[in-house]
């Protein structure tokens, strides 16, 4: 039996997405018995009505179902920056390359075809759900620091981005080719130097070759150049022109309250306050709850 490493130190949560649930009852009680916990949805509506109340580590999402079809419920998911880290795993009967082409194509991360095989997918959910952990942590850490990476391949393209990097890097010129980076970062890239700019939302930003990656790429370290200390977040947080209740949600969310406490704390539901917080996170350039709660940390009260 599948069992979790030390990372994963709460029990997993996999929302399993099928028009007939019941016929997964020895995958559910797999997964239970494994670790897991399980929350089902019966159509693509109602797992995004669940979404709005629980982020969970995994999905698993039947690909064909009356409606809102498996693949265009993955679609919403992925365009939805809250939920958008969460691997997707599809569950079908589908296996025509077409349909697994479509899988992966709006933002799957595997596809298992059915009649599905408890243990199969159970060794699949652990490590897409122990990868998009890790990631999540690596993506939170760079955010949380208030720096920004950039991966850049052999060929000058932009190879990968962290959240907080992808939003400077659209508030600066536009780069001469799509997937590469701004004419003004050309000097950190082919000389190696380290280089001092300003984006269009007036952001100070201090920008560093730090050199040779894996896969012959090169990592680039953004920074805000702070000119006095704890200066940064408080303008940041000035900048955003957070509403009164937006500012409350904040402020709660900064000392550890998760979504239902804060609800019941503001006499609100968890979903109105996700909505505030899709809201702040926008407003104030982050992605995570994480990166909002260090902003917010000894800003607010």
């Amino acid at each position: 039996m599948q069992t979790l490493s030390p990372l994963e130190t709460e029990r997993p949560v996999v929302l399993v997405v099928d028009d007939a649930p019941s016929s997964l009852g020895m995958l559910c009680d797999t997964l239970e018995s494994s670790g897991y916990t399980v929350l089902v949805a019966a159509d693509g509506e109602a797992a995004l009505q669940r979404l709005e109340l629980v982020v969970p580590d995994a999905i698993l999402l039947d690909g064909l179902m009356p409606g809102l079809s498996g693949f265009e419920t993955c679609r919403r998911i992925k365009a939805n920056a809250a939920l958008a880290h969460i691997p997707v795993l599809f569950m079908t009967g589908l296996s025509e390359t077409a349909h697994v082409v479509e899988g992966f194509e709006c933002g799957g991360v595997d596809y298992v075809v059915k009649p599905i095989r408890a243990q199969e997918v159970l060794a699949r959910l652990h490590t897409h759900t122990r990868n998009a952990r890790i990631t999540r942590m690596a993506r939170d850490a760079v955010d949380v620091a208030g720096m920004g990476v950039v991966f850049v391949d052999a060929h000058g393209r932009v190879a990968w981005r962290s959240p907080q990097a992808a939003l400077w890097l659209h508030a600066m010129d536009a780069p001469p080719a799509p997937g590469l980076l701004p004419a003004s970062l050309e000097p950190v890239l082919v000389q190696g130097a380290a280089i001092a700019l300003m984006t269009a939302a007036g952001t100070r930003l201090s920008v560093r070759n730090l050199g040779a990656a894996a896969l012959g790429e090169t990592m680039l370290l953004f920074a805000v150049q702070r000119e006095g200390a704890g200066g940064a977040p408080s303008a940041r947080l000035a900048e955003a022109a957070l509403t009164p209740r937006e500012t409350e949600v904040l402020s709660w969310l900064a000392k550890g309250k998760t979504n239902r406490d804060i609800g019941e704390i503001l006499g609100t539901s968890p979903r109105t306050v996700n909505k505030h917080l899709e809201h702040i996170f926008e407003k104030l350039g982050v992605e995570t709850r994480a990166a909002a709660a260090a902003l917010a940390s000894g800003q607010l009260g």
